[in-house]
């Protein structure tokens, strides 16, 4: 099975998919690279995406020290593409993976083409926080990973689009449960992200995407990236959950395509 290794020897598990400009799509915490599947297609025939699964998740090792950090998964990030000898990429995040990408652009701006920033936050010191009973959801997931999905599925689409789409738990269950303590560690690693002072120094073209109805990171904060990080485009998905990108796909990879399209890595300065 394909690996890269990290600084610290962690092997991380990924896989590539398509041609084109190099595409690093990251996962939100907790989830590995199964949580772009079908979204990562849409992608294939453009870019060549690469998908894996951060520390702590699916195939990838599972260490349970040093602490978990979004800076640290950046550097995790960075070593999948110099494993792959990519050196430089377009970088597509969501929730915790939003964050991770933030620090991408701050910590290796020669590195990253494009940013796209999907519903995630600047961190709790400067954004805005989740409802309590989200958050005990998030920091307390049921040991049963069929009934945690269960409990976090309002969150994440429509009942009625459930309704209409019956595969959708069956698909999100094949992703390989996390242990506890990475659950733990990858919940840390959320809630700790900062970057509100340097967001202002991230050069990437940058689009922030949000769903209108999120709670897990409530939709204020895109209107605060956007305004924190120079030139960033924004654009709201009405009545998208935390998982517009879900109900949502057509819209949403469209108009991600489309800010990718327009910012090419060859007509980008270094």
């Amino acid at each position: 099975m394909p690996y890269a290794t990290a600084s610290d020897g962690t092997r991380l598990y990924y896989e590539e998919l398509g041609t084109g400009e190099p595409l690093l799509l990251v996962s939100g915490q907790g989830s590995d690279h199964m949580s772009w599947e079908g979204i990562r297609d849409d992608f294939a025939d453009r870019y060549h995406v690469i998908v894996y699964d951060h520390r702590g998740t699916g195939q990838s090792d599972k260490p349970s020290e040093p602490p978990y950090s979004t800076r640290g998964f950046a550097q995790d990030a960075i070593a999948i593409l110099d494993h792959l000898h990519i050196p430089r990429a377009h970088a597509y995040g969501v929730s915790m993976g939003g964050r991770i990408c933030q620090w991408l652009g701050i910590d290796h701006a020669n590195r990253i083409g494009a940013l796209v920033l999907g519903c995630t936050t600047p961190g709790n010191a400067h954004g805005v926080r989740r409802p309590g009973d989200v958050d005990a959801m998030m920091a307390n997931p049921l040991s049963d990973p069929e009934a945690a999905m269960k409990a976090m599925l309002n969150t994440m689409v429509s009942p009625t689009w459930v309704a209409a789409h019956p595969e959708f738990i069956a698909k999100m269950l094949q992703q390989s449960p996390i242990p506890a303590y990475a659950q733990r560690l990858h919940y840390q690693a959320s809630e700790g992200h900062d970057t509100w002072d340097l967001l202002p120094t991230i050069s990437a073209p940058t689009l922030v995407i949000h769903g209108s109805n999120d709670l897990v990171n409530p939709t204020a904060n895109a209107y605060l990236l956007a305004e924190r990080i120079p030139h960033a485009e924004l654009y709201i998905v009405e009545g998208g959950r935390h998982g517009y990108m879900i109900e949502f796909r057509e819209e949403a990879n469209r108009v991600v395509k489309e800010f990718l399209a327009r910012h090419p890595l060859n007509g980008l300065t270094e």
